[in-house]
């Protein structure tokens, strides 16, 4: 029989298509975010996520932290057109999923939540994104953004996480109309 046969594994934050055959090692260079575990177990590949809680708070915190890292970031790349470019595009895109979370908290309503969280997870998709180029341009030693590209990384899935859920609970408590009129 021709063709590659394909186990699918299905997670609130990813979806992840492995042929069969695919083995640990062949994960090296593929980075999952802290709290995945992945144990090999010959032909099938059980990943599981830790999930940990976090408050609003201690949330809010990392996202200051991340922005605080970034700026002292940007403000080492050189002074050049591009690299000053990129050192404004990516400060505004790191502080804004903090500076949004802070209007999260604070969301008038549902959508207005729902709106204010997806604002953060686009600005960490820009960031993240800024991160790589910045990398790619080789403005800093191999591995030195790492940590940043990892924090990021982590950022990303928990705000899909939240997203995805928050819209669940959404769709689930929407009103189906009454069409026995």
């Amino acid at each position: 029989m021709g063709g590659v046969e394909i186990f699918d594994f299905r997670f609130p934050i990813f979806d992840f298509r492995f042929p069969i055959g695919f083995g640990i090692s062949d994960l090296f260079d593929f980075r999952f975010p802290i709290g995945f575990k992945i144990f090999d177990f010959g032909k099938k590949i059980s990943i599981f996520l830790n999930v940990t809680t976090m408050n609003a708070f201690e949330l809010e915190t990392r996202l200051i932290d991340f922005a605080c890292r970034v700026m002292e970031m940007a403000e080492k790349l050189p002074e050049t057109y591009g690299a000053r470019h990129l050192a404004s595009q990516i400060i505004r895109s790191a502080t804004s999923p903090a500076l949004n979370y802070g209007e999260v908290q604070a969301a008038e309503s549902r959508d207005d939540f729902i709106h204010k969280m997806k604002i953060c997870q686009k600005e960490l998709r820009e960031t993240i994104v800024c991160l790589k180029i910045i990398e790619k341009r080789g403005w800093f030693s191999n591995g030195k953004l790492n940590a940043l590209i990892h924090e990021n990384d982590e950022l990303i899935a928990i705000f899909v996480a939240s997203n995805k859920t928050v819209s669940v609970h959404k769709s689930s408590q929407t009103k189906v109309p009454n069409r026995k009129s």
